[in-house]
């Protein structure tokens, strides 16, 4: 009597508990009571003076048990360094319980992250510097950690790389609304092992560099690394790519999925390279990769490409399958989805100094930049190319082996999706990619059960691609509004601070000029008081959050889990708790 409301529920949940792991010890004690039995009489025949000392100490009855004192979270065991907890909040398990998180599939589906690690600990990024105590960079600077966020806004990099390294897991969806974004550089996971990065946004720009030779993100060679809702834009070479050409380290298990590959900067317009050895994978599942003109990707190797949906490429490629490069493949292309857009474009053009400049005062047409060291006028000229058919390449050395089926190609451009099958039977008509094809997918590629038609695919990708959590932001925003389109809107862009070639240059990060922190966390270890309070754990106690609840997860990943799937939280909760 005399408890507050809040602290009345705190002890029911905290009797719940305990009867839950009365019960449980109750079903294992009979029969390690039975193989006992004998030296639990030898012990109690040599140790008459402890129990007699022991007897003084009255234990506390639990229905006297002060849940002030003696808050439920208390039924959590000591964890060894590194160890599992056998008990814990009734977090829920998940059917498809990827090693990675739930929902994780392909090559890097069993990259644990910081999981990884015995020495695991939560870095909480307050405050969007690009250096120093507390920022994103600080955060990746040291492996082992679970970085999340209590800030939301802009992080210009500029113009360095942001490392990860191995054993880390980045989890953006944390952050508050509007959520984060890195501009003015690139990030990188090459070297690194075990590496999970959800929800990123990374924003390049035409600034960062002159050449183009900039990737917004990937990987030149580790393992176990998988990005899950991302949005890679405005490369000037390669939006993103796991690329493991003239390496001599190996790339293997590696998985991009549900992300935004998309506005490659003109004149090197790419959405990346997939290349590996025939023996080390990489899985592309259910991505966007839009405005990009040529490698949607370009695949070679090991590879699974599925579920995916490519829009408004231009006269480069789509699919391309390895190019002219030298190596065998052994790929599986299943249910993607291929749509025509307008193929606008603006392309940086060399003009001889005898052209009258005047020509260049269309600013609808020209964007004049510089005069070049042989005296030509390089001005970014806007023209309408012919997309490429959606599968090129396989001219190279060696086989390029795939099992192919069930992709269309919408190519009509009249705003509805209504595309045809691309089959071995109309190939020669529809696609000039030389492939070898499999009857079969070869046993090596693991089994993605949450695959769909490509139809289906697509309106997953309309609804979810990318950074959706916190929220999705107005460039991804734009990006899904040229796709619904379906074939009358889109632009290829080469310099996206340029109005003219791309409508938000000058609004795009308005939103993320805000200052917003995330909810109270008392003992700052990323988990708000209000779910530790829920779910049992100890808000003035940091080291709860690493500890792994019984669904396989970190407390920290379940509470970032709970905004991605909050019904099945809720769920749970009230399951083991009757409320």
């Amino acid at each position: 009597q005399g408890y507050s409301s809040a602290a009345s529920d705190v002890y029911k949940r905290q009797i719940l508990y305990k009867m839950r792991n009365t019960a449980t010890f109750q079903r294992k004690a009979y029969p390690i009571a039975v193989r006992c039995l004998t030296s639990i009489l030898y012990f109690f025949l040599f140790s008459l003076s402890s129990l007699a000392a022991c007897v003084d100490k009255e234990p506390v009855d639990e229905e006297d048990a002060d849940p002030a004192i003696n808050p439920h979270s208390s039924y959590l065991e000591e964890e060894e360094s590194g160890g599992n907890t056998n008990s814990g909040p009734a977090f829920p398990v998940f059917a498809d319980n990827a090693r990675a998180f739930p929902g994780a599939v392909g090559y890097g589906r069993n990259s644990e992250g910081a999981r990884a690690s015995n020495a695991r600990e939560v870095y909480v990024v307050t405050n969007t510097n690009n250096s120093g105590t507390g920022s994103l960079r600080d955060a990746v600077s040291q492996p082992g950690r679970i970085i999340v966020f209590n800030v939301a806004g802009k992080i210009d990099l500029n113009k360095q790389v942001l490392v990860f390294l191995s054993n880390q897991t980045v989890l953006c969806q944390t952050a508050p609304a509007p959520g984060i974004v890195l501009y003015n550089g690139r990030v990188s996971s090459s070297g690194a092992n075990n590496v999970i990065i959800r929800y990123l946004r990374m924003r390049a720009g035409r600034q960062v560099d002159g050449a183009d030779e900039i990737d917004a993100g990937g990987a030149a060679h580790g393992h176990d690394q998988i990005y899950d809702h991302c949005s890679f834009t405005w490369a000037t070479d390669e939006n993103f790519s796991f690329n493991n050409e003239k390496q001599s380290k190996s790339l293997y298990n590696c998985t991009i999925q549900n992300s935004i590959i998309a506005q490659g900067c003109q004149n090197h317009s790419c959405g990346g390279l997939m290349q590996t050895s025939i023996d080390c994978g990489i899985t592309c599942f259910r991505n966007l990769l839009a405005d990009n003109k040529t490698r949607n990707f370009k695949v070679k190797g090991l590879n699974q490409y599925i579920n995916n949906v490519v829009y408004n490429w231009g006269n480069g490629a789509a699919y391309n399958a390895g190019g002219d490069s030298s190596g065998d493949s052994n790929t599986v292309i299943e249910n993607n989805y291929f749509i025509k857009g307008p193929a606008y474009t603006w392309v940086n053009t060399a003009y001889p100094s005898t052209t009258d400049r005047t020509l260049f005062e269309d600013e609808t047409k020209y964007h004049f930049n510089q005069i070049s060291s042989s005296g030509d006028y390089l001005v970014d000229t806007y023209q309408q190319v012919n997309p490429t058919k959606p599968f090129t390449g396989g001219t190279g050395t060696g086989t390029f082996s795939s099992y192919c089926i069930g992709n269309f190609y919408d190519e009509d451009k009249d705003g509805t999706l209504n595309g045809i099958e691309l089959t071995q039977g109309n190939w020669s008509t529809y696609c000039s990619g030389a492939m070898n094809f499999l009857s079969q997918p070869d046993a090596l590629h693991p089994e993605i059960s949450s695959k769909t038609s490509a139809t289906e695919a697509y309106h997953w990708v309309v609804d979810n691609v990318g950074p959706v959590l916190p929220k999705r932001d107005n460039v991804d925003s734009f990006i899904i509004d040229e796709l619904t389109s379906l074939g009358t809107k889109g632009m290829i862009l080469r310099n996206q601070q340029l109005e003219i070639q791309y409508p938000l240059a000058n609004t795009w990060d308005v939103e993320f000029a805000v200052s917003v922190t995330g909810p109270m966390d008392t003992d700052g270890d990323g988990i708000p008081d209000d779910f530790e309070d829920k779910w049992g754990l100890n808000k003035n106690n940091a080291g709860d959050a690493v500890r792994i609840a019984e669904n396989g997860y970190t407390m920290i990943e379940n509470y970032a889990l709970s905004l991605e799937f909050p019904n099945e939280y809720e769920k749970a909760w009230k399951d083991a708790y009757g409320e």
